[in-house]
């Protein structure tokens, strides 16, 4: 459905040429929620306006559903543009405008009648669950029902390809739940590509099928959402995931010292990670029931991401040497990744 091919953007300002976008090459599959996630000056709100061109890149091609934008003129690109929908951080509302009417804006070039405008506005106020709102003024709406007028409004035109730039950046936890949910129920409804652009792994999470990372204008990793979980390499999607799952603090823990009273002098500290049919528990008790290794769970979590869960565990093992590195193997043998943290064995 989408696909960037080298996509390249500088900037010219007082200081030089900036490069906001490096070389980007992407390839997002039909129907499917794809999540673009960098710190603040990655680069992702620049790519993403690359996109709809928006942004014109300075080299590269962007090609959505087998046509070339950046090929087409500046009257073939606005025919092009309706067909992509998108939402942002701060919603760009029309103050002075009715619900109905911040809809209607974006039909305003449509084939449709009157009658069937109409029709189009309040099946789309439906859809995001606003029928009630119609005439009411963004004033009077909460952040989380003025996004939703902008998902109806961005919906208006029946676009291919929707995207998202900080979409729930501006609203608090509940709020962005109830907005991933309603982009999840859009996705499955209207069979629609997504693409989110977001600093939270939260977000990522809970709506994404796959991922890239951005870093200073480049991807520096790609993967679908539970390979990126259970193994990131990048160590800047490794800063992400151990900040969302509160992996982070545990490795602090670990590096402070301030758990080496656990190994009593003959331990090894090891964060294991398992998914899928891999069970953190039982393998835990095998440990002692086949090695006589003793076990101290000082971490856990478990993510259930997209039908499948991805644990992790923070283990304090003590016991001989050669048995802890027998249970070590075990526990690979049976699917667990398995990283260590401090070994304390003499």
């Amino acid at each position: 459905m989408l696909e960037l091919r080298h996509i390249t953007k500088t900037f010219e300002t007082d200081a030089g040429r900036v490069t906001a976008v490096d070389d980007v090459s992407l390839t997002i599959r039909q129907g499917e929620v794809f999540g673009i996630i960098g710190f603040s000056g990655a680069g992702k709100s620049t790519l993403v306006r690359c996109i709809n061109l928006l942004e014109r890149p300075t080299s590269g091609e962007v090609v959505i559903d087998s046509t070339n934008l950046t090929s087409l003129n500046d009257a073939e690109l606005r025919v092009v543009r309706r067909r992509i929908g998108m939402i942002f951080q701060h919603f760009n509302l029309m103050p002075s405008r009715t619900v109905f009417d911040n809809i209607a804006m974006a039909l305003r070039h449509s084939d449709l009648d009157k009658a069937a405008r109409a029709r189009k506005i309040e099946s789309l106020l439906a859809l995001v669950d606003l029928s009630d709102k119609k005439n009411a003024y963004p004033a009077q709406l909460s952040g989380g029902q003025k996004q939703r007028v902008a998902i109806a409004r961005a919906l208006a035109n029946d676009p291919k390809v929707l995207l998202c730039d900080e979409a729930t950046s501006a609203l608090d936890p509940q709020t962005t739940h109830s907005i991933l949910n309603l982009l999840k129920e859009v996705n499955r409804k209207l069979k629609l590509t997504i693409v989110v652009i977001t600093h939270q792994m939260s977000v990522v999470k809970e709506i994404c099928d796959r991922v890239a990372v951005m870093k200073k204008g480049r991807i520096v990793e790609e993967g679908s959402i539970t390979d990126i979980f259970a193994h990131p390499k990048a160590e800047l999607t490794k800063d992400f995931i151990n900040t969302a799952n509160n992996v982070k603090t545990f490795l602090e823990l670990v590096q402070s010292g301030q758990l080496d009273s656990e190994m009593g002098g003959s331990g090894r500290i090891l964060l294991l990670t398992y998914t899928g049919g891999s069970a953190g528990e039982p393998m835990i008790v095998a440990l002692y029931e086949r090695f006589k290794v003793r076990s101290n769970i000082v971490y856990g979590n478990i993510d259930f991401i997209r039908g499948s869960s991805v644990g992790k565990l923070g283990v304090v093992l003590t016991g001989e040497k050669q048995a802890v590195e027998a249970a070590q193997d075990y526990l690979t043998q049976n699917g667990v990744f398995v990283e260590v943290l401090k070994d304390g064995l003499r």
